[in-house]
């Protein structure tokens, strides 16, 4: 049974930093690209950033690039995302999950849900 489980949320004043993990037990989900999606209260569920199974390539949501960094360690069946100059509108819960077909944008090509971990940017 594949498991995602989600950790490293809190709360984080405007302009600060957070780092959130994501990790599993099945050896084989390395294999797999790794995406983060976001949902905000009352908004659907939307994409965040993507990475491939060696880390080697990455794709970011517009709202996040330059802010945002997605990396992984396969050793420790782990991925990052590390959150930089962090906004009100980054508050919502971060679900990780297994992309198990090709649109990475697409919530409908992941499985595997996490069930999430908790970000507020607050003063």
């Amino acid at each position: 049974q594949v498991q995602l489980i989600e950790s490293g949320g809190g709360l984080v004043p405007p302009g600060g930093s957070l780092r959130v993990s994501c990790t599993w037990s099945e050896r084989t989900v390395t294999m797999y690209n790794i995406g983060w999606f976001r949902q905000a209260p009352g908004k659907e569920r939307n994409f965040v950033a993507n990475i491939n199974w060696s880390g080697s390539s990455t794709y970011y949501a517009d709202s996040v690039k330059d802010r945002f960094a997605i990396s992984r360690d396969n050793s420790k069946n782990t991925v990052y995302l590390q959150m930089n100059n962090l906004n009100a509108e980054d508050t919502a819960v971060y679900y990780c999950a297994v992309m198990i077909t090709s649109d990475y944008r697409s919530e409908s090509s992941y499985d595997y849900w996490g069930q999430g971990t908790q970000v507020t940017v607050s003063s």
